[in-house]
């Protein structure tokens, strides 16, 4: 069989083809009943968007090494703090990364995620960075995104390189929030109305200000600049 008619008859079984759709409680990572075909999963879900703000100016500014040193830096302390809260790691995007969060808990805990985000790199990275380069004038600067919804999971790509679609509202909503003035954490109403008290207040005042998304049909969403202490 040629390329072409490989091509015509992989698009011609997606849009003939009925869906098997199964409901899930786990972010579906090797989960055997998602294949290259029409088979999916639904999961209520969190998504996180951690971003690096700048980052095309640092690698035209900074020697590459010390562009993958920030990247390096960056995406482990949230790979580590996303587990440390029971969030899964489903994407690395050059300079962010996307976790997907599950259960009673998933909006406090992908808050706190991105809380100490922003702690880890104004207490771990930068001083380190400092410390090892005190002549550096570099400033890390980054944001991060949140919403919620019910996800549709699906299998792209091709056999031997392949990888999760995340349809729904929440993954674009997130990845959209990281685009907003940086060193904030940003979250939906969505996301905002299911916080437990302890990511909503500190010492009985609010960690969050209601500000008005322009850009998405002058929308209530909450941010934050309040830090949460990693020990």
């Amino acid at each position: 069989m040629g390329l072409k008619d490989e091509l015509t008859n992989f698009c011609h079984d997606v849009f003939c083809g009925k869906w098997e759709i199964s409901e899930g409680t786990a972010v579906p990572h090797g989960d055997s009943r998602l294949t290259l075909k029409n088979t999916a999963i639904t999961i209520e879900g969190t998504v996180l968007y951690a971003d690096l703000d700048g980052s095309t100016a640092m690698v035209d500014e900074y020697k590459n090494w010390f562009a993958a040193e920030i990247y390096k830096t960056y995406l482990y302390c949230c790979a580590r703090i996303i587990a440390a809260h029971g969030g899964v790691v489903t994407a690395y995007d050059g300079d962010r990364v996307m976790a997907v969060f599950v259960g009673k808990l998933k909006n406090t805990n992908a808050a706190k995620v991105a809380l100490q985000i922003k702690w880890a790199v104004d207490e771990i990275i930068m001083p380190k960075l400092r410390q090892v380069r005190p002549d550096t004038k570099f400033q890390l600067r980054h944001v991060t995104g949140i919403d919620t919804c019910k996800l549709f999971v699906a299998k792209t790509g091709a056999r031997g390189t392949n990888d999760l679609v995340w349809v729904g509202r929440a993954a674009n909503y997130a990845a959209k929030l990281t685009s907003l003035p940086a060193s904030y954490t940003y979250v939906t109403k969505s996301v905002y109305d299911r916080l437990a008290d302890e990511a909503k207040l500190s010492n009985g005042k609010s960690m969050w200000e209601a500000v008005t998304w322009n850009t998405f049909d002058n929308q209530t969403i909450y941010r934050s600049s309040y830090r949460w202490r990693i020990s």
